[in-house]
């Protein structure tokens, strides 16, 4: 299988990587600062690694990796060597960061307060987590997990997660001996998994296009050249003035509206345009099919 490496393939890895060290580093801010110094756990390895660490002593950052490190190998066949060496630098990229947390930053913020610390703490996890699949990495654990089933099922990520971590969070009262702890862990559990769901279907939201106008060959031409997406001719009549009309039917991610839109109006300022908003979109260059196929349901049944 022949790799074309193109200006386009090395910027978007380049993205890929940017974005997922600044997730990792919202997530040691939240587990580091808010969540860790107040007892309160959180799910996936990060709330073993915690319970470890109030249990033994073992800094989180050594439990993290290792643990981690036997996932990656286990997951590295069905999630694919691009996932993993996304998912093995994210792991690389927080256990740095969160020794850094721990050594040189020793404030024990909102230490009365403990509500508020664990909801700040959540949202820094949750968005970090939600950046990090958003661009093809995670933060290991039951991440994995939920990536491999959204692989192949239509199921919320966030809904995975939450319910993998109940046992995590539910055990941390044999270390800590606080239902209260426990029900902050159950809190900062929601709110990350909220939060891991809204960054990631924000970065998956599609819109689609259908536009009316004489130069639509040149607006084609553009939109296949500069945003990379296709565009689908249909003949169209006026229904008031009789007139047969071309319409361009086009489906792009809600972030290249604003460049779209700059195209149509330097080709045809007046342009009649529809966008509206879809809730799916399948196939090359968007999501992937996620059913459960005929055969898979008789070996299961």
């Amino acid at each position: 299988m022949t790799v074309t490496i193109t200006k386009a393939s090395i910027g978007k890895e380049l993205r890929d990587y940017t974005m997922i060290t600044i997730a990792m580093v919202s997530y040691a801010i939240g587990w580091g600062i808010f969540l860790l110094p107040n007892n309160i756990t959180t799910g996936g390895v990060a709330g073993v690694s915690s319970i470890l660490f109030w249990a033994t002593g073992i800094p989180v950052q050594v439990s993290y990796f290792v643990i981690n490190g036997l996932l990656l190998a286990a997951a590295l066949r069905v999630l694919g060597w691009r996932f993993c060496v996304k998912t093995v630098f994210a792991v690389a990229t927080l256990t740095v960061s969160i020794s850094v947390v721990s050594s040189h930053y020793h404030a024990h913020l909102l230490a009365d307060q403990p509500f508020m610390a664990a909801i700040i703490g959540a949202v820094f996890c949750g968005c970090g987590v939600g950046l990090g699949l958003s661009n093809n990495g995670s933060t290991g654990g039951t991440d994995i997990i939920a990536a491999i089933i959204n692989k192949y099922r239509d199921v919320s990520l966030g809904r995975v997660i939450l319910i993998c971590d109940v046992i995590i969070i539910s055990s941390s009262y044999f270390v800590l001996h606080d239902w209260e702890k426990v029900i902050y862990g159950y809190v900062v559990l929601y709110v990350t998994a909220f939060c891991i769901d809204q960054v990631v279907e924000s970065a998956r939201r599609s819109v689609q296009f259908f536009i009316i106008s004489d130069k639509y060959e040149e607006i084609g031409q553009r939109i296949n050249r500069e945003p990379h997406r296709g565009c689908t001719v249909i003949d169209a009549q006026g229904f008031y003035s009789g007139k047969d009309v071309k319409m361009l039917f086009v489906l792009a991610k809600r972030r290249q509206s604003d460049m779209i839109f700059r195209i149509i109006n330097e080709v045809d300022p007046h342009a009649f345009v529809s966008q509206s908003a879809v809730i799916g979109v399948y196939g090359e260059g968007f999501d992937h099919f996620k059913v459960r196929t005929k055969k898979a349901i008789q070996n299961k049944d």
